[in-house]
């Protein structure tokens, strides 16, 4: 199969030439168009004056036959000029009686309208000279019986002003569509060169350094909005690789210290089997393999938000039985007191799921608190609320934000030694949002940390 040339296959011409060649046909079409109208306006335009000056004539000469006879009237009724070629005044026995020109020979036309009546207008018929005519009969009762007045003009005049005019269009339009061609190949060629230097500088750009931004052009247009957009976009890719690399090298280093502590143990343990007892067991092993278990599920369970958002399995869930069995699993063992203050609110929701945020909330305030922590459940129009407080140290107001950012530690009491990876609080927010809802953290009169869960609620039974 013979492949045309490159030249022929208008896909493989520039977005100038094709833009250029768009506006020039568009453009040529259009003028065509207009020209056709032009003409045709002008060509009923200029016939239409003929006959009214043919017709002024025919009533200026029926007027003059009422008080003369035709061969009284006024020589200068019958005069010619450019338009009006031919003047006869015809008798009812259909004899030319007077007429302007000095071999009067026989009518130009045999229609004779009845005295009184409108003139027929634009009756058209051949001249001596095989030009075209455009008459106008008038019927008159004057002075000696009935009379027809006929004034003739000639479309000679009308067909060369349509010929000087149709071949000014004739030749202006090329013109006129090469310019347009011309001035639209140059300004989409200025344009792209904006988009060429963008698209220059996005190649140059690699996912290693992603610091580098497109040139915004100075006209504040399509082409700038366009730059905006990409350098928006290079932000927020910047952004989630730098949240990347930290997500992991953060994991590594969590996954790394339970790690470090099991091979250290084992490694003792193999050197000397009489070390490996219950207290090496329980006091080292199993606590720094829980954590690492721990970590692991909170890393694939934010891994599997990111990716599709996260799973749930909803049904009816009564909230305060889920915040009441959190404070008694809690209250074993622990130095503070944990209260629960609930009414009864059921929203539609992912029981497990929201047992762990509420645990979560629950541990962090636990291991922060002095003295008490209270979790409360209440409803409030539409709205579900679970509010956690502890009497802690809290949280300052610039960081109260960023503690639902994962691994984000506070360089106070709230580290890695009181036994929290920094991802608590990051899968708190997931899960809420999961569920349509938000947390925020308030402050407190009396000092500590209050975080507030807001889940939209069921509609009571009537």
């Amino acid at each position: 199969m013979k492949v045309a040339p490159m030249w022929l296959t208008p896909s493989s011409w520039g977005l100038a030439l094709r833009s250029a060649l768009s506006a020039g046909v568009v453009v040529a079409a259009a003028l065509v168009l207009g020209a056709a109208a032009l003409l045709y306006v002008l060509d009923r335009a200029l016939l239409f004056a003929l006959d009214d000056a043919a017709t002024s004539r025919a009533a200026d000469i029926v007027a003059g036959l009422r008080t003369d006879s035709p061969a009284d009237l006024d020589g200068q009724l019958l005069d010619t000029d450019q338009r009006i070629t031919l003047v006869q005044v015809v008798d009812s026995g259909g004899r030319v009686v007077r007429s302007s020109a000095d071999d009067p020979g026989l009518p130009v036309t045999g229609v004779q309208p009845p005295p009184g009546n409108a003139p027929l207008r634009g009756l058209v018929t051949q001249g001596a000279g095989g030009a075209d005519l455009r008459v106008t009969v008038q019927g008159s009762r004057g002075v000696g019986g009935d009379y027809s007045v006929i004034v003739a003009a000639s479309e000679e005049p009308v067909e060369a002003t349509l010929a000087t005019v149709g071949g000014l269009l004739v030749v202006g339009a090329p013109v006129i569509a090469v310019v347009a061609a011309a001035v639209t190949f140059k300004l989409v060629r200025r344009s792209l060169r904006s988009v060429e230097r963008i698209r220059t500088e996005v190649a140059t750009i690699s996912s290693t350094d992603l610091s580098e931004r497109v040139p915004v052009p100075r006209p504040r247009d399509e082409i700038a909005a366009l730059a905006c957009t990409m350098n928006d976009m290079l932000a927020r890719l910047q952004s989630g690789h730098a949240a990347q690399r930290r997500f992991v090298a953060d994991a590594s280093h969590e996954l790394r210290n339970p790690l470090a502590t099991v091979t250290a143990a084992l490694e003792v343990a193999d050197a000397r089997p009489e070390i490996l007892d219950q207290e090496l067991i329980r006091g080292t092993l199993l606590p720094e393999a829980m954590r690492m278990q721990l970590l692991v599920d909170d890393l694939v369970l934010l891994a599997r938000a990111d990716e599709r958002g996260l799973p749930l399995r909803v049904t009816d869930v009564d909230l305060d039985d889920v915040v009441d069995t959190e404070v008694r699993r809690t209250r074993l063992g622990d130095r503070v007191t944990v209260k629960a203050e609930v009414t009864p609110v059921r929203i539609r929701g992912d029981a497990d799921q929201l047992s762990r945020a509420v645990r979560n909330l629950i541990d962090n305030a636990v291991r922060y608190a002095a003295t008490t922590v209270t979790a409360a459940v209440h409803r409030r129009g539409d709205t579900a609320y679970i509010v956690v407080d502890d009497d802690g140290p809290g949280i300052p107001e610039a960081d109260r934000v960023r503690v639902f950012e994962r691994f984000v530690r506070l360089d106070s009491a709230r580290s890695r030694y009181a036994g929290g990876s920094g991802l608590g609080l990051a899968i708190v927010a997931e899960i809420v949002s999961a569920h349509g809802g938000s947390v925020r953290i308030d402050p407190m009169a009396g000092g500590g940390t209050r975080v507030v869960i807001t889940l939209p609620a069921e509609q009571p039974n009537p």
